[in-house]
């Protein structure tokens, strides 16, 4: 994602345009703080985004995913484990 200042953004619209169709995702500030992104309409850059942040991390430990799959299963299971205490 880049950033860019309102000004340069008026300047250079059809340029960022088209980065915009080739993926690219810009920040647009007015006075050092962040007021608009532009971003393709049809974009799944969250998910893609996501994905290559994950991709990047190493495998889950053994103990980690034992760990989420007994939560997986305390929080979808039907009685309330609460209950009988």
């Amino acid at each position: 994602m880049r950033t860019v200042t309102a000004t340069h953004a008026s300047r250079h619209l059809p340029g960022m345009l088209d980065a915009v169709a080739h993926g690219e995702t810009f920040t647009i500030t007015r006075s050092g703080r962040a007021v608009a992104e532009v971003r393709s309409a049809g974009s799944t850059s969250t998910a893609g985004a996501l994905r290559r942040a994950l991709a990047g991390l190493p495998p889950l430990d053994d103990h980690l995913e034992a760990d989420i799959g007994t939560a997986t299963r305390l929080l979808t299971r039907d009685s309330v484990p609460w209950r009988d205490a």
